[in-house]
């Protein structure tokens, strides 16, 4: 441990306290983030704007459908258009499982007309083409990784200062995720991360991600949520990025169950 300058005895048994408590710590506030409420069900149009190294953008538009019952999530991403983009007619869903199963996710391809399940051997990939893995769209089970209180912090994102908690995340096995470290900067009145770091297996720092803007929105039954409007992801070692922006946006108002199964994914109905 670098923070050990002393090989006192008295000096070890401190650093090794003090470490103990932060990753304790650590563990808590992830654990409080991932404890936050959802919306029963969401419904929001989104514009994803790719932007290449050079400048160049590919402009998308994805309607995408939420619910959150039994502390499970299930999210459906439909590519509606533009009708030059190749994505089109591209659907996707997650189903979280719970109980420290991997999620369920499926994938419908308009150009071979088939729904496919996409494995865990995919997690690395970009999602359609996007800065995000696959994996990067999952909850992961907060007890694959060593969590570490780094300390507090200002951290300003697109002009807005936020007093956040920094958290770092490291799995404990390192077979099971393409980063080598995730470092968070977690809102503490909204526990809401509005800034991430993750580094690759040789410690590099490989993409970074962003909320640009929160809003409250109100839901249905009266219920406010903190959300982010519009985000960013940068692949650093690339010159890559990827913008989400909401357009639309309604919470809480009932969703039918067909919405969220693979039928949809062929079907859109």
């Amino acid at each position: 441990m670098k923070l050990i300058k002393t090989i006192t005895a008295s000096a070890i048994a401190l650093s090794l306290t003090a470490a103990a408590f932060a990753d304790q710590k650590g563990k808590d506030i992830i654990q409080k983030v991932l404890d936050v409420e959802d919306p029963s069900f969401s419904q929001t149009a989104v514009v994803m704007t790719l932007t290449e190294k050079n400048g160049s953008t590919d402009v998308r538009q994805v309607k995408q459908y939420g619910r959150s019952a039994n502390g499970l999530k299930a999210v459906v991403m439909d590519f509606v258009g533009p009708g030059s983009s190749n994505v089109k007619g591209t659907r996707f869903l997650l189903q979280e499982n719970g109980n420290g199963k991997d999620d369920d996710k499926f994938i419908y391809m308009p150009a071979l007309k088939s729904t496919r399940r996409v494995s865990t051997a995919d997690g690395s990939k970009a999602f359609v083409g996007t800065d995000a893995s696959y994996d990067d769209l999952s909850t992961r089970d907060i007890d694959k990784d060593e969590h570490t209180f780094i300390g507090e912090e200002k951290k300003t994102v697109n002009g807005t200062t936020y007093d956040c908690w920094v958290v770092s995340s490291k799995s404990k096995n390192a077979n099971d995720t393409q980063y080598g470290d995730k470092k968070q900067w977690i809102y503490k009145d909204q526990l809401i991360p509005v800034y991430a770091e993750l580094y690759d297996k040789k410690g590099k720092l490989l993409k970074t991600l962003e909320v640009l803007e929160l809003k409250d929105v109100k839901g249905e039954t009266g219920k406010v949520y903190h959300t982010p409007m519009k985000s960013l992801m940068t692949n650093v070692q690339t010159g890559h990025s990827t913008k989400l922006e909401i357009k639309q946006i309604v919470v809480d108002k009932p969703l039918p169950a067909k919405v969220f199964t693979q039928n949809f994914l062929a079907t859109g109905k």
